[in-house]
């Protein structure tokens, strides 16, 4: 599934990196313990999360998960927005809870990584 699809099925925005629109992604991981997200070994990988501070970012990038959810209406700032476009990562503010957001991108054919 690419990253355009990601928001429109979750009714989200993409705030940041609009070149990442056509990048694929497989697999879904909802944590908001970085440390969780840190254990992945997997490619393809889009996180959702209700952290939205840099620390999601770095993490990220140290994992390489180029598309991040933010839910639960976070806001994204500016310093995230420098960093992620850094980095090459798209970052996408959603309103749903995380719970309903990995729904519907697992009903619309995300697998999860576990």
């Amino acid at each position: 599934m690419k990253v355009k699809e990601v928001v429109e099925i979750i009714s989200g925005e993409l705030i940041c990196c609009e070149s990442m629109n056509e990048v694929e992604v497989q697999m879904g991981f909802a944590s908001d313990l970085m440390s969780d997200v840190l254990t992945l070994d997997s490619e393809n990988v889009l996180l959702i999360t209700g952290l939205a501070n840099l620390q999601a970012i770095r993490t990220a990038e140290m994992s390489d998960i180029s598309c991040i959810v933010f839910a639960r209406k976070k806001k994204i700032s500016k310093e995230m927005i420098e960093l992620a476009k850094e980095s090459n990562i798209a970052l996408i503010e959603c309103s749903s809870s995380v719970f309903k957001a990995a729904g519907l991108l697992y009903a619309a054919g995300i697998n999860p990584v576990y």
